[in-house]
């Protein structure tokens, strides 16, 4: 298990000396003019006049007044996106020539690095070392991959009688919505516009209501790189308006979510009362980690503290619960403690910081009113609890054990920097402890038993299980949900079935 995982990103991070100081990243905060106008057809749009706020979780002060899409601009964005599907070059390019496209769009996001870095570290909190290390990397290597695979899939030939052809062809499937949550910004937007755009389709893209700016900038390199006006339109306004007007419209065939389980039930009920587009879901998570009591304990106890406060636990894979043997609980959990309290909370422009802060006042105080609802049920409060003192958004780490599992914080996605430990006696209890939710995203087993991490990792009903590590792999490998989590799958060739559509010819010879 290394030291420090590197989620999401398939490459490893910067060396120290590669980053700006703190004071360097202060001032180009203060010289940072952020996107705040719509990107649709080709060309900056500044909407109707009607704007909102994004407060800059770092200070709680306001960070910039992009426009808000309302109906007519969500109109303008996808009839767009219609026109260059429907009569444009992009789906009728060669493949290799799309992939050039976004190989140049990578480009352009590692040229412009710094730049998107410091501006998903404004918009959502995160600390600038992650922004720069982790995220920024993720969005250019995700468009590189579907760039380098968009001429390399092949379509089908099945065998038939002899006075016959038959053939099976992939075809993009039309104008793709997709509409991303504000914890990693930029990642979930490239997880679903670069496969979309590889096979063909046209987007329009709808960042979070929290974090739009990074996007707003993302929609002028994809412009500035080559991309035809209509295939890739960035809109920005609040979910109950601009998500449900693009739910509901009926020139979108495909809707892509990453986000609550309650909004994706709201974009499932848009899809019924409108044209029936597909919707594809990634929803919320509450991740058992597993620890059997022959796992290597410092390391599973290094992988459950960095995976719980990582990107301040505002992750849907998070492993917010510590299922620990009986045995060595209270060793796993001294030691979780011990990396909790050694975390530096703190400006997330800092690159000191090691977890930055939560992205708004009210999401803050909603894991403050989880933390509240778990002291009163009775779980021990282990470290943290307790919001910094000081302007922005700040919470320190917080463990609780002496968790049951009939306890809110066992079942409740916190989406925060809180942990609760559970513990078990037997393989049979530590999974029906596992599968004892309606989510079914990701988990962890630690243990040295190859059969043991086999027999759990067959047991465990998750999109995907990590033994002995967390979060790690590839853009080659799939990630989605079961259950509540979701449906299907981001990342590797499997996106790509998301945004195409199989035609069968049938050639009488």
């Amino acid at each position: 298990m290394t030291e420090h995982p590197h989620p999401i990103d398939p490459g490893a991070p910067s060396a120290p000396g590669d980053h700006p100081t703190h004071d360097d990243w202060l001032h180009r905060a203060d010289r940072l003019r952020p996107v705040t106008v719509h990107h649709i057809d080709g060309e900056d749009h500044p909407g109707g006049g009607d704007t909102f706020t994004v407060i800059a979780p770092r200070d709680g002060t306001p960070l910039a007044e992009p426009a808000r899409a309302g109906q007519h601009e969500v109109d303008l964005a996808v009839a767009a996106a219609r026109r260059a599907f429907d009569a444009g070059p992009w789906p009728r390019l060669a493949p290799a020539e799309r992939g050039r496209a976004l190989i140049r769009l990578a480009d352009a996001v590692e040229a412009h690095r710094a730049e998107l870095a410091l501006t998903v570290s404004l918009e959502m909190g995160k600390p600038i070392t992650e922004a720069y290390d982790i995220e920024l990397r993720a969005v250019a290597a995700t468009f590189r991959w579907y760039g380098e695979v968009a001429d390399k899939l092949v379509d089908e030939a099945p065998q038939t009688p002899a006075d016959a052809l038959a053939l099976v062809t992939r075809e993009p499937v039309g104008v793709v919505a997709a509409v991303v949550p504000w914890n990693f910004p930029l990642t979930m937007a490239a997880w679903k516009v670069a496969p979309a755009l590889a096979a063909g389709c046209t987007v329009v893209l709808k960042p979070a209501e929290q974090s739009p700016l990074s996007a707003l900038r993302l929609g002028r390199l994809a412009s500035e790189a080559g991309l035809p006006p209509g295939v890739f339109n960035v809109i920005a306004g609040e979910g109950p308006t601009t998500g449900r007007a693009l739910g509901l419209h009926p020139d979108v065939d495909v809707l892509a979510f990453t986000g609550s389980t309650a909004v994706g039930r709201h974009f499932l009920r848009y899809a019924a009362d409108s044209n029936l587009k597909r919707v594809w879901l990634e929803l919320g998570g509450k991740s058992p980690h597993i620890v059997l009591p022959d796992a290597d304990i410092p390391a599973a106890a290094a992988s459950a503290a960095w995976g719980i406060f990582f990107n301040q636990g505002e992750m849907c894979t998070a492993p917010s619960r510590l299922l620990v043997h009986s045995s060595i609980a209270d060793e796993v959990v001294d030691a979780v403690v011990d990396r909790a309290r050694a975390l530096r909370v703190g400006d997330p422009l800092d690159p000191a910081t090691t977890m930055g802060a939560l992205v708004t006042a009210e999401h803050l105080a909603r894991v403050g009113d989880h933390i509240a609802r778990a002291d009163a049920a009775g779980a021990r409060l282990r470290t943290g609890g307790t919001r910094l003192d000081r302007p922005g958004h700040y919470l320190e780490p917080t463990v609780f054990d002496r968790v049951t599992p009939d306890m809110a914080l066992a079942r409740e996605e916190v989406f925060g920097p809180v942990l609760a430990v559970l513990t078990f006696d037997t393989e049979d209890e530590a999974v029906r402890l596992a599968n004892a939710t309606e989510y079914g995203l990701a988990a962890g087993v630690w243990t040295t038993d190859l059969s043991a991490a086999h027999r759990l990792s067959r047991a465990v009903r998750a999109g995907t299980v990590w033994v002995n590590c967390y979060e790690e792999g590839g853009l080659n490998v799939p990630f989605g949900g079961v259950k509540q989590s979701g449906h299907g799958r981001d990342k590797s060739l499997h996106a790509l079935d998301k945004y195409t559509d199989l035609k069968t010819t049938w050639i009488r010879l």
